[in-house]
């Protein structure tokens, strides 16, 4: 009895836009496939489809029921797509220029001080510090006069700032994953956040329609407040949250 099965049905096809990447003993070098290769489009489709089907073997190679954590050599996986999307972005950013070009105003007149001088607005946050002069204690033992200058205890003032964002990091080793299961020190990101916003909006406190005195109250107040709201909503949600984790996790990994 003759068998008329074709020998080539079990094997998988290239991937040439239309099968699988082939296993490692098959697939073909960088230079082979380079010499073949018609264009980065092509070229991206099998680097993709290639980083698909390591992932899809690990996957049947597991012993688990969750899913693995995998990952993919930089080149030429991540390093393809990473030039690809700055590529996209690139070419967006070039055509928006061209298409609508920024308006350039009139140069400065090195004769007259504009009325308001105010730095990028990324630092707004350092320039509102600059404006503490009000917490800046009187000392009766000098005659009422001040320690320091307000300049220089605004200068102060943004190295306790950076410090305290510089120390942070080694507070905490950030092995939460999600804002819910640490509380605490999602309440002072929440505190940082709300502070930056208010502290610059300290800043140009003469462009805002607010009572100065009371911007600078609200300033140190909301932070906190938002703070402690964060935290207590962080804290009633973690109890629920770490129930239905735990029940997903012995779930799809039992215990022996």
């Amino acid at each position: 009895m003759s068998d008329n099965t074709n020998p080539n049905e079990d094997k998988e096809i290239a991937a040439d836009g239309t099968g699988i990447v082939p296993p490692d003993d098959e697939t073909p070098t960088w230079l082979e496939r380079k010499e073949r290769t018609e264009g980065l489009a092509r070229l991206t489709y099998e680097y993709f489809e290639r980083s698909r089907r390591e992932d899809q073997d690990l996957r049947m190679e597991s012993d688990y029921v969750e899913r693995d954590v995998l990952a993919f050599p930089a080149w030429p996986h991540e390093m393809i797509r990473n030039l690809a999307l700055t590529s996209f972005f690139t070419g967006m950013i070039i055509f928006l220029a061209a298409a609508l070009p920024p308006h350039i105003g009139a140069p400065a007149n090195p004769s007259s001080t504009p009325a308001i001088i105010l730095p990028d607005w990324y630092l707004y946050w350092s320039f509102g510090l600059l404006k503490l002069g009000p917490l800046n204690p009187d000392l009766s033992l000098l005659g009422g006069q001040k320690l320091l200058a307000d300049r220089t205890y605004g200068v102060l003032a943004n190295l306790v700032v950076v410090g305290f964002i510089a120390i942070v990091p080694f507070l905490n080793k950030g092995s939460a994953r999600r804002p819910v299961e640490q509380p605490f020190w999602a309440a002072v990101g929440v505190f940082g956040v709300v502070f930056a916003v208010t502290i610059s909006a300290l800043s140009v406190k003469n462009l805002l329609p607010m009572d100065s005195n009371l911007l600078f109250d609200l300033t140190f107040l909301l932070p906190f407040v938002a703070g402690f709201i964060s935290y207590a909503v962080f804290k009633s949600m973690r109890e629920g949250y770490m129930f239905e984790l735990n029940r997903r996790y012995y779930r799809l990994r039992p215990p022996k």
